[in-house]
């Protein structure tokens, strides 16, 4: 089973006690292209993007693929969950440990509200529902002390440390047959 199709994506939204994660709209290029241009937000990712690349570049509707949630507050975009597909570049080692990817971004103003781990929980809690015995990879710069403390949070175990990036890496995984 994949993440597309009728039956699965796009699910309805997921509501927690706080926020919405939901599929992608056109009212969301605005906010994808603030995270990705973010000094702030690419400070542990390879730097911000370039606004006017990303006002060339991303379409209408961002991220409009399955896995890809936008979470709002109050109605209002503050971040993105993703539960990506591996690539085939990503070394066979690392993706016997699971083949798909946890990602987040959330705008610096959303920091320090517990935004981030009460998206990323519920994003596989439903992952856990569509694929029960799947496990998800995360991958963090070590340095990232916030992202580290959510893995622990999220109950990632650690698999491995490595150089990438010119940086240390941190790499874990989460099962949802836990």
């Amino acid at each position: 089973m994949t993440l597309s199709g009728p039956d699965v994506w796009p699910p309805a939204p997921i509501k927690t006690e706080r926020l919405v994660l939901r599929a992608s709209e056109a009212r969301d290029r605005a906010a994808v292209i603030e995270l990705n241009a973010s000094p702030e937000v690419g400070t542990y990712l390879g730097g911000p993007r370039p606004r006017a690349e990303l006002e060339r570049t991303v379409p209408e509707v961002p991220g409009r693929r399955p896995g890809f949630f936008v979470v709002e507050l109050d109605g209002a975009a503050i971040g993105t969950v993703e539960l990506n597909p591996q690539t085939p570049e990503t070394p066979v080692h690392r993706q016997e440990a699971g083949e798909t990817h946890l990602g987040y971004l959330f705008l610096p103003e959303a920091w320090g509200h517990g935004y981030a781990g009460e998206a990323c929980a519920a994003a596989l809690d439903w992952f856990s529902g569509v694929l029960p015995d799947a496990s998800v990879v995360l991958y963090t710069q070590t340095a990232n002390v916030r992202s580290m403390r959510l893995a622990a949070k999220l109950g990632f175990t650690e698999l491995e440390r490595f150089e990438a990036y010119d940086a240390e890496q941190w790499f874990g995984v989460w099962s949802s047959a836990r």
